[in-house]
């Protein structure tokens, strides 16, 4: 897909009335957190008051978050009407997401339904993937395929069926493959820009006020690896 602006720092992949799309780069935060950091919300809203020059307080609604150290798509809303369809599509699973993901150990399976629960440690902001149900875990699902081979590591395709916390990170760490530059996640070093080589590639769903069904695909970020593909 076309960056149709790249104003502000900001890639932007979709923009109309009701919904405007961004092509999140590492480091981002999506919206305010303890750091203090200014969120990518933030400048998204002063992006919209500048380019239709709104007077006032300019309304944006954060559909879905992105982890900090991952790339690609997330969507805002434009308005309350749109900001409560959209959370209804993301709550009933009536969105399909797509991720990419580097990993240098390759998956025993080429392809495969990953089904764990996750549990979620609240003090060290890290989550666990666990083969059987444990006390407070929600299950989670992903179907994953690999489609390249580039530099002795491995590119997945992963397909989400659930949306919990650090799904993805959790879920290729408890079978062996982390994702490259993930610490947190047992890969052996970081990246040099401090993210992670998981990006959120595609996103198709039906927008929530046209009805006009959706593709949004995101560029990956510009490395040796990601260039490769």
């Amino acid at each position: 897909m076309k960056i149709i602006s790249n104003k502000n720092n900001l890639q932007i992949l979709h923009e109309d009335n009701h919904l405007i799309v961004v092509n999140k780069r590492v480091g981002d935060i999506v919206q305010g957190d303890k750091t203090g950091d200014k969120p990518l919300s933030e400048v998204v809203k002063e992006y919209i008051k500048d380019k239709y020059n709104k007077p006032g307080e300019v309304f944006l609604g954060v559909v879905h978050r992105l982890d900090r150290p991952t790339t690609g798509i997330v969507v805002f809303a434009r308005t309350s009407k749109a900001l409560t369809r959209m959370n209804e599509l993301f709550s009933n699973r009536e969105t399909q997401k797509t991720y990419w993901a580097i990993v240098k150990s390759k998956p025993s399976k080429d392809e495969n339904n990953l089904v764990h629960y996750i549990k979620r440690n609240e003090k060290n902001n890290t989550s666990k993937a666990h083969s059987k149900e444990v006390p407070e875990s929600k299950l989670a699902s992903l179907d994953y395929k690999v489609f390249n081979e580039l530099n002795n590591y491995f590119a997945l395709e992963i397909n989400l069926h659930t949306g919990r916390h650090h799904q993805i990170r959790a879920q290729l760490s408890a079978i062996g493959s982390p994702i490259k530059g993930d610490l947190k996640y047992g890969f052996d070093r970081s990246n040099p820009d401090g993210g992670i080589h998981l990006h959120a590639r595609k996103l198709t769903f039906i927008h929530p006020v046209t009805k006009e069904a959706l593709t949004i695909t995101a560029p990956t970020p510009s490395d040796s690896i990601w260039d490769a593909l």
